[in-house]
């Protein structure tokens, strides 16, 4: 594995290049093709018709980081790997300005929209492919993850990890987790939370000694992505 360009961290997934970018994006450079998962938008809606009041701009915030990250690398693909929307009715939600851009945004590039669990049925006024899987070249995409497939890149489970600095500053982010045979995806909705690592749900689901890639910074200044060994993960996530 090694540093690339953009703060992003690059490495081999089955035998493809990728690099795992600081804002929670995953980038194929041979192929001009940009992986996001899990962007959950309406969940903030969601909350408060359960009473649980949550600021209401968590799809504009979402819709905004992915639009200038696309909007730099220009990709040529764009795979949303489930878990677009955060339930059935969410687009019946969203404000004629989110919806407008959410359309701009999925006619500007060819978009390969990947059913979750959350949103089994993509709404059919967005521009782009529908499926529950796509595979390309070596890779093979997906909401859940199962550790059953060589390349297999997968959301659904938040993963994120806590690590302590030289200062004894301990810090809790999102990350990547992979063993260059799987990859899960950290998610990139603003409301979205997050699964330790060290959590059972990630035991089974990879052949090696997986690693996090974690982002310094936040996620409106993202800074670079390094390898942590998950014996470095604070087991108190």
């Amino acid at each position: 594995m090694s540093l690339a360009p953009r703060g992003g961290y690059g490495f081999a997934l089955n035998g493809v290049p990728v690099v795992a970018l600081p804002h929670a994006l995953l980038w194929l450079p041979e192929t001009k093709t940009l992986v996001v998962s899990d962007l959950h938008f309406e969940k903030g809606s969601a909350y408060a018709a359960r009473g649980a009041l949550l600021p209401p701009f968590d799809t504009s915030e979402t819709l905004a980081r992915l639009s200038a990250v696309m909007s730099t690398l220009k990709p040529d693909l764009l795979i949303v790997l489930g878990d677009s929307f955060h339930d059935i009715d969410a687009d019946n939600r969203l404000s004629r300005d989110d919806k407008a851009a959410l359309l701009a945004l999925s006619h500007s590039t060819p978009t390969i929209w990947i059913e979750g669990n959350h949103d089994p049925e993509v709404p059919s006024w967005l521009v782009g492919q529908r499926c529950a899987h796509f595979q390309q070249g070596g890779l093979y995409f997906t909401h859940q993850p199962t550790g059953r497939v060589a390349g297999e890149v997968a959301g659904h489970l938040h993963p994120c990890a806590r690590v302590t600095g030289k200062s004894g500053r301990s810090l809790r982010r999102r990350c990547f987790i992979s063993d260059g045979h799987t990859l899960i995806m950290p998610a990139f909705g603003a409301f979205t939370g997050g699964l330790s690592v060290t959590d059972a749900a990630f035991h089974g689901l990879f052949k090696a000694a997986p690693v996090a890639l974690i982002a310094s910074g936040t996620p409106r200044a993202p800074g670079i992505v390094r390898a942590v060994a998950m014996s470095k993960v604070d087991l108190a996530n």
